[in-house]
């Protein structure tokens, strides 16, 4: 049990002392960074839980999807302009938007 408490506590203090964070979830990322186009429908985007908008894009795969949203599309900028998020955070935003879709 102590090696287990010592292990807790290095890895705690890892993460503090490097800015270590657990990715965001996707809806948490959404509701920071994704929300003003994607509730809107700005510049075209496909709005949260409409299913027509996203049944084209969800054919073309999850990889493609995660590309246009890391690199951008169109009037889409890369990461949808959260230079915060981690790849991995945008990849979250993006399922928890295609999970509404379904």
């Amino acid at each position: 049990m102590k090696k287990m408490t010592l292990l807790l506590a290095v890895v705690s203090l890892m993460s503090a002392s490097t800015g270590f964070a657990a990715d965001r979830s996707g809806e948490v990322v959404f509701k920071a960074a994704c929300t003003v186009c994607h509730t809107a429908g700005l510049m075209n985007a496909p709005k949260l839980g409409d299913k027509a908008a996203w049944k084209a894009r969800i054919a073309q795969g999850m990889p493609m999807l995660y590309d246009h949203a890391l690199k951008g599309i169109r009037t889409m900028p890369a990461k949808g302009t959260c230079t915060a998020c981690t790849d991995k955070e945008i990849k979250n935003g993006v399922d928890y938007m295609v999970s509404k879709a379904k």
